[in-house]
C-alpha cells in the first residue's frame, strides 16, 4: 500500500501532538526531563544535578555581562517548538532578545541567537549526537556545547545543506580555560566544575 505524502505528513502530525500531551502531562510528575526528537521521545535525567546547574548559571552571568542588556541568557522554560520537523526541545541556556520572549507558548527556534547545553553524565549523546543533529535542522545559528566529564566543549556555527539535511558547517573546539565565543560575545571557561570522577574500585575492607 503507498501512503501519500499528504497523508505521511498528517500521520506525523498526529504522532507528534500524542507524544507532545505525553511529555505535557509528566511536567514535574516524573524524574529528569522530556524532549521530543526526530527519534522520538528522549529522557535527559540532568545527572549529577550540582555541576550541571552550576555550569548554566556560570554560563548565564559571564555571558550577561558582556552582551547588551536586551540579550538575555534565559535558563528557564518554555521549550523551543517547530512542530513542522516534530521536535520540541529545551535548550539548558538560550541566547535570545528579551523582545522576542514575549507571548504564549513555546520559542520560537529561529528567534534564538544560539542555543548552550551541559552535557549530562547519563546521556551525553543527546547533546553531542541528537540535538548537534536537531538545532541546525530547527534553524538554531550557534550550538555550544559545554561537557563537564572531560572539561572541553564546542561551538558549532554556519548551518548549510547536506544530503543529510541541514548542519553546521564550522566547528571549534575549546578546553576549559580557555576563552570561547559564541555569537558575537567572548567569555572565561575558568572555574566551570567537572564531574567527579567515577571508579570501581573497591575499598580495602
Amino acid at each position: 500500500m503507498t501512503i501519500a505524502p499528504d497523508n505521511a505528513r498528517q500521520g506525523a502530525s498526529h504522532l507528534y501532538r500524542a507524544m507532545r500531551e505525553f511529555v505535557e502531562s509528566t511536567d514535574g510528575t516524573l524524574p529528569g526531563r522530556f524532549e521530543i526528537t526526530k527519534e522520538g521521545i528522549v529522557l535527559d535525567m540532568m545527572s549529577p544535578v550540582r555541576p550541571h546547574e552550576l555550569t548554566a548559571l556560570l554560563l548565564r552571568k559571564r555571558l550577561e555581562k558582556v552582551m547588551p542588556e536586551e540579550i538575555v541568557a534565559h535558563t528557564g522554560e518554555p521549550d523551543v517548538e517547530m512542530e513542522p520537523e516534530g521536535i520540541m526541545r529545551r535548550p539548558d541556556v538560550m541566547v535570545i532578545d528579551m523582545a522576542d520572549m514575549e507571548g504564549e507558548g513555546a520559542f520560537d527556534p529561529l528567534t534564538l541567537i544560539a542555543a548552550i547545553e551541559i552535557v549530562s553524565r547519563s546521556n551525553p549523546d543527546n547533546d553531542w549526537v541528537t540535538k548537534m543533529r536537531d538545532y541546525p535542522l530547527i534553524g538554531i545559528p550557534v550550538y555550544a556545547i559545554f561537557d563537564p566529564r572531560t572539561g572541553s566543549g564546542a561551538v558549532l556555527t554556519d548551518i548549510h545543506s547536506t544530503p543529510d539535511g541541514p548542519r553546521y558547517a564550522t566547528r571549534k573546539d575549546f578546553v576549559y580555560g580557555e576563552d570561547v565565543t559564541i555569537g558575537d560575545w567572548t567569555i572565561s571557561t575558568q572555574g566551570l566544575p567537572r564531574y567527579e570522577k567515577e571508579t570501581s574500585e573497591q575499598p580495602e575492607p
